[in-house]
């Protein structure tokens, strides 16, 4: 198989769905009204509530919700061969994600910007809210150390990558003051110069990695699992114009542009896909993520097909931001699909190195000996790169250097292979740290609202001290799960978490829709999802629960398998509370 029968395939499927069904849930079920002012004109603060241009909030709403998912997810599910991934990406995305988010959105849109738990609390009921409340407090937590674990990974020890990523940070604070401050509204002036300080960073990172300087910039994983809690902490209490979403929009197009690339570098080489179709771990016994092929390359695959993440993003930032309801179809129907032929990029980047050589950097390498393979082409990959490769588990390395043997293979470009290894870090970290720092700024929305809703005489006090408090707490509950967790712990339960999110929010939309269009059957768009998603999740959870945490004997992994089963039985309330209000509602419209 080649890898342009992937892309095509997907280009088609993605381009029908936006044209037909997407315009089908527009015009018949969520019906926009461009006459109606947004939460971002009615509430703007300047702060959390701002008007933003269609194509910087699609560049953040994209940066927010492609975190390590469609990179890493994707790279992971290869391990079953690479038509469960890729079907599992198509018919997810259409059919399951693109939905969630649209639908969300325009919801949380119509409710003054508010988030998922207020929407289950105005559309089912005091308990789905406070329970959904808690189940968000948990999943966001599991998720952002998740997300975090692959930029430790990928960026540990490597002088050149962090200096790249940290290069990220003054771009958009340039930006930021030069958009809004210095010339108000240049917005493609800003961009150029984003881009050149971002690029200059892949350029002077290598030559400054084996200076003395370079010394500044290696962190070992412990040193990386606190800097980056502390970031987001950070991150998540600027005014959102001054470094959310100016980077976002930044390191939106950088990704687009990245994968726009890839496509070319696809579409010259046309590589042949060395992985095949179907592995012996779809039976179970997979050396990366544990578990049969269903349900677990639904939760691996992750972001990059459905993602209950996005509906934190779609109730979260976005909504308070949206300038027209009718950029709600680009943006979040749009951008989730978007999302997944990222996914399917991914996918092809993993599955053009040779299997041993796979796995060889997927897995431990006390674990690869015992799998029976010899490497092929890994040393000399190493030797190009300059960096050791074997046993950087997490997916994101993987990619980077499938990425890079693709885009080296370009005519005359060989030669620059190590440069597009780093850029293809520097791309990855990119699109994980935009997730990291809004999902922290979600999860103090969360936390602020939680609190009020437990005690409402919290509305009262000093909103950014409360602010302040809630992102802190956050950032250690989260920074804490990554300082001590690892990928064969953490990525399953994210994915676990993920996922039931979205089955979740799938049916709060379900709910929202039979309360609002009229006609019982559009309600069937999110609900069988939802039911899906659901068998699919608790499932796994239970694998999770009985297969791998528990046999650790460890206090991590019976502190995983606790908060995996508080997950299961918070989504179960909730689901008992949306079935009962569907049943509700059904009845009354006969």
């Amino acid at each position: 198989m080649h890898a342009l029968t992937l892309i095509i395939t997907s280009l088609l499927v993605f381009a029908l769905a936006y044209r037909f069904y997407a315009k089908f849930i527009i015009t018949k079920i969520l019906v926009f009204d461009d006459n109606r002012p947004t939460p971002a004109h009615i509430y703007n603060d300047g702060r959390d509530y701002h008007p933003t241009n269609k194509y910087i909030l699609f560049g953040h709403h994209f940066a927010a919700i492609s975190g390590a998912g469609p990179l890493v997810g994707p790279v992971l599910a290869a391990q079953f061969g690479y038509v469960p991934g890729f079907l599992w990406i198509l018919i997810g995305a259409v059919l399951g994600g693109a939905v969630h988010d649209m639908v969300i959105l325009f919801a949380s849109v119509r409710a003054k910007g508010l988030s998922l738990m207020h929407l289950a609390r105005e559309n089912i009921g005091t308990t789905a809210g406070f329970t959904t409340g808690l189940a968000i407090l948990f999943i966001i937590v599991t998720a952002l150390a998740g997300l975090a674990l692959v930029v430790v990974n990928a960026l540990n020890e490597s002088a050149w990558a962090m200096f790249t990523i940290a290069c990220t940070i003054p771009a958009a604070l340039v930006m930021a003051l030069y958009m809004y401050r210095l010339r108000p509204g240049k917005v493609v002036e800003a961009s150029i110069i984003g881009v050149c300080i971002v690029t200059a960073g892949v350029v002077f990172g290598e030559p400054l990695s084996k200076s003395v300087f370079g010394q500044y910039f290696i962190f070992s994983k412990p040193s990386l699992s606190i800097i980056l809690p502390v970031y987001g902490f950070i991150a998540s209490i600027l005014p959102v114009w001054l470094l959310l979403a100016p980077r976002d929009y930044l390191s939106a197009y950088m990704k687009l542009g990245t994968i726009a690339l890839l496509t070319f570098g696809i579409f010259v080489v046309n590589p042949q896909l060395k992985m095949p179709a179907l592995t012996p771990y779809i039976h179970g016994g997979g050396p990366i993520i544990p578990g049969k092929v269903w349900p677990f390359v639904c939760i691996t695959v992750a972001c990059g097909a459905i993602s209950g993440f996005h509906s934190l993003i779609s109730s979260g930032t976005t909504p308070k931001m949206l300038n027209k309801e009718k950029d709600i179809l680009m943006i979040g129907f749009g951008a989730m699909l978007a999302e997944a032929f990222v996914s399917v990029m991914a996918l092809i980047a993993a599955t053009v190195l040779i299997p041993a050589d796979y796995f060889a950097i997927n897995v431990p390498v006390a674990v690869f000996q015992k799998l029976g393979l010899t490497t092929v082409d890994l040393s000399s990959i190493e030797t190009m790169t300059g960096e050791v490769l074997s046993g950087r588990v997490g997916g994101a390395v993987s990619l980077a250097a499938g990425m890079s043997l693709i885009l080296s293979s370009i005519p005359g470009m060989k030669h620059l292979i190590g440069y597009w290894y780093h850029f293809a870090i520097m791309f990855e970290a990119l699109f994980i740290l935009t997730t990291v720092d809004a999902g922290t700024r979600v999860g103090r929305y969360i936390m602020q609202e939680f609190a009020k809703f437990v005690n409402p005489a919290i509305s009262k006090g000093n909103q950014k001290l409360e602010g302040i408090i809630c992102a802190f707490l956050i950032s250690v509950m989260w920074g804490y799960l990554l300082y001590n967790g690892d990928i064969s712990t953490i990525w399953p339960m994210f994915g676990v978490a993920n996922q039931l999110l979205s089955a979740l929010a799938l049916l709060v939309g379900t709910v929202y829709i039979l309360k609002h269009s009229g006609k019982w059957y559009y309600g069937l768009i999110t609900f069988i999802p939802s039911l899906f998603m659901l068998a699919t999740t608790v499932t796994a959870g239970i694998d999770n629960i009985v297969y791998n945490y528990l046999p650790k004997h460890t206090f991590q992994g019976n502190l995983n398998a606790a908060l995996s089963f508080i997950m299961i039985i918070l989504v179960g309330i909730i689901f008992f509370e949306s079935l009962k209000k569907i049943y509700s509602l059904r009845s009354s419209a006969g």
